[in-house]
């Protein structure tokens, strides 16, 4: 098994980066899409609520949720590739730690999405804006832990 990782590990590390794009891409444009949803209905547009409420649902399970899981089996299986890392280093502890993180951070939406659809969201188009932070930071500290390796 261990020498099948090593023979595909390029094509493992293509597949990884890719799912991290897509990931990437969803965990930016959700919180965009909540700060426009929280701000029509404050400001008494309630005729988008449908039309943001089925964005943010395609998005979440069409896009991210299957981006997450692949991200991760792909993450995974380089993990498992002999020699690609070093545990007694700083950064894959760092890494493995900011995509917890991230993890995290993909649930937390997918609550609000929920709560959005329920019409219980109680945040604001500024909590939205400030959340949306996080995934900058986090890419950051894993861009920087893999590439420098710190």
């Amino acid at each position: 098994m261990l020498d099948l990782l090593s023979e595909y590990y390029l094509v493992i590390k293509a597949l990884h980066v890719v799912s991290v794009i897509a990931w990437m891409a969803g965990i930016f444009y959700l919180p965009r899409l909540m700060v426009y949803h929280a701000e029509q209905v404050a400001n008494g547009l309630p005729q988008a609520e449908d039309l943001f409420r089925t964005m943010e649902r395609r998005l979440l399970r069409a896009i991210m949720n299957p981006a997450m899981i692949s991200t991760w089996v792909f993450g995974l299986l380089l993990v498992l590739t002999p020699g690609v890392v070093d545990w007694s280093d700083a950064w894959p502890w760092a890494k493995a730690a900011a995509v917890l993180a991230m993890t995290w951070f993909h649930m937390w939406l997918a609550a609000r999405r929920r709560e959005f659809a329920e019409g219980r969201n109680t945040r604001t188009g500024r909590t939205y804006r400030m959340m949306n932070e996080v995934p900058t930071l986090l890419l950051l500290v894993i861009v920087f832990a893999v590439i420098v390796k710190f």
